[in-house]
């Protein structure tokens, strides 16, 4: 991802059901692009960028050598068309030569869609939790 494809990841990132503007998009790019742990990788075609997906290494005293994916979006018109599964791929490769050795991603309940790409992926649900979440501003 580049910084000049706030616009659209923020448009793809509402489809995804996290409503974000092109300032909050351009606000977590920023902190994210200078880490090393983090990657935003984005499919384009034809010029048009159709979905992006963010991966994390995660430094745990719980669990190491983990990977986690942030978000995975392709536009509602080009799912089915396994840039989804690219983007994945392309997600753990990154993880790999960054030393993980697992994959994580956590997935709304409601989202059965997705829960069958990623079965279909060779993921396996590992377990359920509740999230629990409390601002602080």
């Amino acid at each position: 991802m580049a910084a000049s494809d706030a616009a659209r990841v923020a448009e793809l990132a509402v489809q995804l059901g996290y409503p974000s503007t092109v300032q909050d998009v351009e606000h977590r790019f920023g902190e994210l692009a200078g880490r090393d742990s983090d990657a935003v990788l984005v499919a384009v075609d034809d010029g048009i960028l159709i979905g992006w997906i963010h991966v994390s290494r995660v430094a745990s005293l719980a669990a190491s050598d983990a990977a986690l994916i942030g978000g995975l979006v392709v536009d509602e018109g080009r799912r089915s068309d396994r840039i989804g599964a690219t983007l994945l791929e392309a997600a753990e490769n990154w993880a790999r030569e960054h030393g993980a050795h697992t994959m994580t991603v956590a997935s709304r309940v409601t989202r059965e869609r997705a829960h069958r790409f990623y079965l279909r992926e060779g993921y396996e649900i590992t377990k359920t939790s509740h999230v629990f979440a409390k601002p602080l501003v």
